[in-house]
């Protein structure tokens, strides 16, 4: 059995640990833990894994602290989450969900899950399916009346082993270079 982090008085979390389901947190493989994203997980390697996923622009640690007591500053918003090696205190997994209010179905809310990403090492353990089990357990715990999420044909087969269905597409539109600076 896989004992279930407790939130350490040392580190500065995003969120509340109880929010994460124990359930998910004991099918962890040994030595693995899950978490809420400290301020500290830059040093852990959070952007290394999320280059994984993606181009990761590294604006140094100090931007990535702004940014992360940005999002916090919104409470019941953002959940970023972590998955950690206790060997090492490397970050192995990560993943996000935000909570979008709506004015429709009654004032409901909406969970939108971002930015999943496992470490090369660590893939084929299913460490992503149980972030992705972590964050839906979060958006229905919140009340959201559905989570969503975008991937690639791809990734669909994974996705709906999550127990997610495909539906509808999505659109995008990307700004300018100029325009992409981020505004701390």
């Amino acid at each position: 059995m896989v004992s279930v982090p407790t939130q350490q008085p040392a580190l500065d979390l995003m969120f509340s640990q109880e929010l994460i389901s124990s359930e998910v947190a004991e099918q962890l493989p040994p030595g693995l833990t899950i978490r809420p994203l400290a301020s500290t997980d830059y040093k852990r390697g959070h952007f290394s894994v999320l280059s994984v996923l993606s181009v990761v622009n590294d604006l140094g640690e100090d931007a990535w602290v702004a940014q992360f007591h940005a999002m916090r500053a919104t409470p019941k918003t953002y959940y970023s989450l972590v998955i950690v090696d206790q060997a090492t205190d490397q970050i192995v997994g990560v993943g996000t969900v935000f909570l979008e209010r709506k004015f429709l179905r009654g004032l409901g809310s909406v969970g939108h899950i971002e930015d999943i990403a496992v470490d090369k090492s660590q893939q084929g353990k299913k460490l992503g399916m149980r972030i992705i089990q972590a964050l839906t357990h979060i958006s229905e715990a919140s009340g959201c009346y559905k989570t969503i999420l975008n991937c690639s044909d791809a990734n669909i087969p994974f996705y709906e082993k999550c127990g997610y269905v495909k539906k509808e597409n999505e659109m995008a539109r990307y700004a300018p270079e100029r325009a992409r600076q981020p505004k701390l």
